[in-house]
């Protein structure tokens, strides 16, 4: 398993690793990224044909949701991990993550140990408050330049065909075959992230509305009803906006880490309404 180093890499940065304001959307962007969407054509630098199947991906399964009977009024959705919520006390956490099957890590570090995604795995567990704000799932075993590109590229893949999950990404963050991993780390400082949204399992249609309308309140009701195109990207935007806000609190994302010229992955279930936002300054 990990080693004592390795371990002690994870967890120092397990309550203050915070991911790129760079994976951040940026909302000017939004009302490009709808235009794109409903157009479906090739856009870009060079035509190139952009990715959206995150952003289709999160309209059709926002309708979807519209179009249930299940409505959660008031209710505040949370990131899960393994089916558990990122929320209550360390030490019940802990309790369910071992009724998962992680046991303690007989090194004695403060890590359960167990398999994750098929990978044996150090999982840490991060409070704010007295209150579980981020579950953090280290890879237990390194790897060299050319297999951790390939397990951050299988991981980009997963979640992006995971129907639980948006990202919004006008390209997907995979790494080219010709990607010097090692390199651009030592030398260059890089960074190799990714980040998804967990979306919520219904949606409150009375308050998506609320948020939604001020946004087109220059439109009549007989526009709305009766759309031109440019009526229907704002409408998009809207509700991409609203999407993105929605699920922006619960953040899943991974990055490539490393130790003595090699390579894991830092995995970062974050339930953003625990973290601290300055409330204690």
């Amino acid at each position: 398993m990990v080693s004592t180093h390795m371990a002690w890499g994870c967890y120092s940065h397990i309550c203050f690793q915070r991911f790129s304001q760079g994976l951040y959307i940026r909302t000017c962007g939004i009302r490009l990224h709808a235009s794109c969407v409903l157009m479906a054509v090739p856009c870009g630098a060079g035509g190139r044909q952009v990715k959206y199947d995150g952003m289709k991906r999160m309209l059709l399964s926002m309708f979807m949701l519209l179009m249930m009977s299940a409505v959660a009024f008031g209710q505040q959705e949370v990131t899960k991990f393994l089916g558990i919520p990122v929320d209550g006390s360390k030490e019940e956490m802990i309790r369910k993550l071992k009724g998962k099957g992680f046991k303690p890590d007989p090194q004695g570090s403060e890590a359960l140990v167990g398999q994750f995604n098929g990978t044996d795995v150090n999982v840490y567990v991060a409070t704010n408050n007295d209150k579980v704000c981020r579950i953090m799932v280290c890879d237990a075993h390194l790897m060299g330049g050319t297999d951790i590109k390939i397990r951050f590229n299988d991981l980009c893949r997963q979640f992006q065909n995971n129907k639980k999950y948006m990202f919004i990404s006008s390209t997907g963050y995979e790494l080219p075959d010709d990607e010097d991993v090692g390199y651009e780390i030592t030398v260059n400082d890089k960074r190799y992230e990714a980040i998804y949204y967990q979306l919520p399992s219904v949606i409150d249609s009375t308050a998506m509305a609320e948020a939604i309308m001020p946004s087109l309140s220059q439109y009549t009701e007989e526009q709305l009803a009766n759309p031109t195109y440019e009526v229907r990207v704002d409408m998009i935007a809207a509700t991409l906006t609203y999407m993105y806000e929605l699920c922006a609190k619960r953040p899943v994302w991974f990055m490539i880490s490393s130790l003595y010229g090699q390579y894991y992955i830092t995995m970062f279930y974050d339930n953003e309404y625990n973290r601290a936002n300055g409330e204690d300054l």
